[in-house]
């Protein structure tokens, strides 16, 4: 879909995270609903913070109900029934927060139960939860792109892994470039974009600057080789070659002809 509207309409599009509406009552008694973490107010003037909740129906088969099982309780999901249609398959009733559910879950199910499982599902109101606004600092700035709304007991996983990955995305620089994932003023985790030594600054350096020159040089040598190619070849080819030494390591005696000219 992204490429055809590109191809088709010009559009420079943005991919980002899904995200769902959360109702946040504050301490003055006002109810706003937030669909963005930028949106997110100072934890200080919220009162509680409510997600939407969901009730999924998934049936499987009796072999894959292990997996499916760990995955709802993975998602914060609490079980509400568990029957059996036949003697090989079964359904799952589950409450699953909304926002466990429009990321990777349908893919996670389908690869858990290896393609023999459907999930039908619909809305079924506000709960509370204790959820709290990750941030990501690069080098001391917060990155609103890289925000993100997720539960206090899963937010030191998530802000782990999320630093770590940058670590390995993000360029060395001459300076170091510290990564940090924050709840509010405290931070959870910590990598650390390593510095370029000196030496390896000259080498990197170096092959930058070997790198923009190389590109000349390369067309260059191709437009030599097509020269050469062509009848009459490249006036170097016409030069005689320089007489070889024999098995002995002696100079063979070889006399160079004579250059004429036609008139």
């Amino acid at each position: 879909m992204q490429e055809r509207l590109e191809r088709e309409f010009g559009l420079n599009l943005i991919t980002t995270a899904p995200s769902v509406r959360y109702r946040i009552t504050r301490v003055t008694g006002e109810v706003i609903e937030v669909d963005s973490p930028a949106k997110f107010p100072n934890p200080s003037d919220i009162s509680k913070i409510e997600e939407p909740i969901i009730k999924a129906m998934i049936i499987t088969n009796d072999e894959s109900v292990g997996g499916i099982l760990q995955l709802c309780q993975d998602k914060r999901g609490t079980q509400k029934g568990f029957e059996y249609l036949s003697p090989t398959r079964v359904m799952l009733t589950y409450e699953l927060p909304l926002n466990e559910i429009v990321l990777d879950f349908y893919d996670r199910l389908k690869s858990v139960s290896r393609g023999y499982a459907s999930l039908d599902y619909h809305l079924a109101g506000y709960s509370e939860s204790d959820l709290v606004k990750l941030d990501v600092l690069v080098g001391g700035e917060p990155v609103d792109a890289l925000s993100m709304i997720c539960h206090r007991e899963q937010s030191y996983e998530r802000g782990r892994d999320l630093v770590s990955r940058l670590r390995k995305l993000i360029p060395r620089q001459m300076f170091e470039v510290p990564i940090q994932a924050a709840i509010g003023s405290r931070v959870i985790a910590r990598e650390t974009v390593a510095a370029i030594r000196k030496k390896r600054a000259g080498q990197v350096l170096r092959r930058r600057h070997h790198a923009q020159t190389q590109t000349p040089r390369k067309t260059k040598r191709r437009q030599e080789t097509h020269e050469a190619r062509r009848p009459g070849g490249h006036p170097a080819r016409s030069l005689p070659r320089r007489p070889k030494s024999d098995i002995h390591g002696r100079r063979r005696v070889m006399f160079w002809p004579r250059q004429t000219s036609l008139s």
